[in-house]
């Protein structure tokens, strides 16, 4: 059995197959998939899981090198805003939601939390353990 707090086996492969530079998506409920984007849809009802328990559970398995954001998020939700920049993700970049939009295209997976607030999206880009 494990030793690391994410269980789920679909996110756990994922983030295993990930090489430097691959992106993983973690997006709210309403965030659109992409076709040809796997999608692990972790959303139960509104709220579980949750946008920051995904991202901290993620982060105790995946190396990150930096993330992107939405520009708009820090105007439309302040309070999401605050609770990124508190969490251990290196080198806050932000693009457009339509830039953001576009960049899902590219990611290895896409991951749909129960997170019912505007914004609360992120994109993981893999770094390196050396």
């Amino acid at each position: 059995m494990k030793k690391t707090p994410l269980l789920n086996i679909a996110l756990s492969q994922m983030i295993a197959s990930l090489g430097h530079g691959d992106m993983l998506v973690i997006g709210d409920a309403g965030l659109p998939s992409q076709p040809g984007v796997p999608l692990i849809d972790l959303a139960l009802t509104r709220g579980i899981p949750g946008f920051i328990d995904t991202v901290n559970a993620v982060l105790t398995e995946m190396q990150v090198e930096y993330h992107l954001l939405a520009s708009e998020l820090p105007q439309h939700n302040p309070a999401m805003a605050a609770q990124v920049a508190a969490l251990a993700v290196p080198d806050a970049r932000q693009v457009t939601h339509e830039e953001f939009k576009q960049l899902s295209k590219g990611a290895r997976a896409i991951v749909r939390t129960g997170e019912c607030s505007p914004y609360a999206n992120i994109i993981l880009v893999a770094g390196v353990v050396f």
